[in-house]
C-alpha cells in the first residue's frame, strides 16, 4: 500500500528505506480513504487513521456512511471511547436506558454539527430515516482499530443476555 501522504510534495522521496510512520506528520487525502476496516450491516466505514495507515497507537478515525432510509446492526465497541461528529444529514442513534427502572429504547435525533460520545461496550445503532439523504459522521475512536462487535440485539449495559 502506497503511503496515503506520499503525494506530498515537501516531503523527501522514503526510497527503498521508508522512514518509521511514527517520526513524522501524515496527510490523508479524502479520496484516499481505506474501506478496509470493521463493518456493520446497513453502513460502510471508511478508515483515515488508524495503526495500519499511519501507525497510530492509541486512535482510530475515519466516516460512516448511512444510505438512506437504512437502519445498521446493533453493536458496540469494545474497550473503545467512540466520539462522533454529524457532518451531513440527521442519523438516529439508538440504545437501551434502564434509568427510569425497566429498559427504554432511547432515540437520539442528531444535525449537521452536533456531537455524540459512545461509552465503550455501551449497544446501539445507528438510523437514518431520511428518505433521499445519506448520513455521514466522523468518528473518533480511542483505540488503534475500529472495534465492532455487531450484536443480535440491543440490551442494556450490565444486564447483558445469558444463553439459555
Amino acid at each position: 500500500m502506497a503511503s496515503p501522504d506520499a503525494f506530498h510534495p515537501d516531503l523527501p522521496d522514503g526510497g527503498d528505506d521508508p522512514p518509521p510512520l511514527r517520526t513524522r506528520l501524515h496527510h490523508i487525502r479524502a479520496d484516499a480513504l481505506d474501506a478496509d476496516t470493521a463493518q456493520s450491516g446497513g453502513m460502510r466505514r471508511f478508515a483515515a487513521i488508524s495503526g495500519r495507515t499511519v501507525g497510530s497507537e492509541r486512535i482510530w478515525m475515519g466516516q460512516t456512511h448511512v444510505a438512506p432510509g437504512t437502519v445498521s446492526a446493533n453493536q458496540h465497541h469494545g474497550a473503545s471511547e467512540t466520539a462522533i461528529h454529524v457532518v451531513r444529514g440527521h442519523p438516529e442513534f439508538v440504545f437501551l436506558d434502564d434509568s427510569g427502572g425497566a429498559p427504554e429504547e432511547v432515540r437520539l435525533r442528531t444535525s449537521p454539527g452536533d456531537y455524540l460520545f459512545v461509552p465503550p461496550y455501551v449497544p446501539h445503532r445507528e438510523e437514518n430515516p431520511s428518505a433521499g439523504e445519506e448520513a455521514v459522521v466522523v468518528i473518533a475512536r480511542s483505540t488503534q482499530e475500529a472495534i465492532v462487535v455487531n450484536l443480535p440485539g440491543l440490551y442494556v449495559l450490565g444486564q447483558e443476555p445469558h444463553d439459555g
